[in-house]
């Protein structure tokens, strides 16, 4: 199993690399199919984010399967031993679908799975506050709380039921994927309790038209 080390902004030591690769280790014993893992440590500078200053983030690449899982602490190795954890659950998930494919059993899906569940009465999801209309700089100086990341990933068409498997694997709340039935880009996601949403992107031919930027 290949195994790549990149750090961001920060230098990775080679004691620091040979335990990561002691770590994944485990990985093989997990799913043998997994043929190339890549660790992203990334630091960060702003001191009054110094409890999640070092963030470990592990893909593992499968066939037809990406895991991943990400950590943040305010020391490397902790960050990395939880996120361990969180790729090793992830991992059996995946795992155990397999071994219920493999029998003759029809799995049940997602949507089937939670459509008797319902939230709890005192659930509550705070709202985020909206962004302003206009942003006139992304990223920039430490005290800038905005920063863009831009991430491209392979994929091929899938039912709703495959798009929400794959976003529990990656650890988000959201997954971008193609419908196979529609062609739509479509995005699921999570909601509060244990309801899910699904939105579809119904592209229009004519461009639309950017609003001037605020003076």
């Amino acid at each position: 199993m290949e195994i790549t080390v990149t750090g961001r902004h920060v230098a990775v030591s080679e004691r620091f690399r040979r335990h990561i690769e002691e770590k994944l280790g485990k990985v093989a014993q997990l799913d043998p199919r997994v043929s190339r893992c890549d660790v992203v440590i990334t630091h960060e500078a702003n001191p009054r984010q110094a409890k999640e200053a070092e963030r470990i983030e592990i893909t593992c690449h499968a066939k037809r399967s990406v895991i991943r899982a990400e950590a943040s602490a305010d020391e490397e190795y902790a960050a990395l031993d939880v996120a361990m954890t969180r790729l090793g659950e992830r991992l059996r998930r995946m795992h155990d679908k397999r071994r219920i494919h493999r029998g003759r059993r029809q799995p049940m899906s997602v949507h089937d799975a939670t459509a008797a569940l319902t939230p709890p009465e005192d659930d509550t999801v705070a709202e985020a506050a909206p962004l302003p209309a206009h942003i006139a700089k992304v990223g920039g100086d430490e005290d800038c709380p905005i920063q863009l990341r831009e991430k491209v990933h392979t994929s091929t068409p899938m039912g709703v039921d495959q798009a929400l498997y794959e976003m529990e694997l990656v650890g988000h709340d959201f997954y971008l994927y193609q419908d196979i039935e529609t062609g739509r880009p479509s995005v699921v996601y999570r909601r509060r309790g244990w309801s899910y949403g699904v939105i579809q992107l119904d592209v229009s031919e004519a461009p639309v038209a950017l609003a001037d930027a605020p003076a």
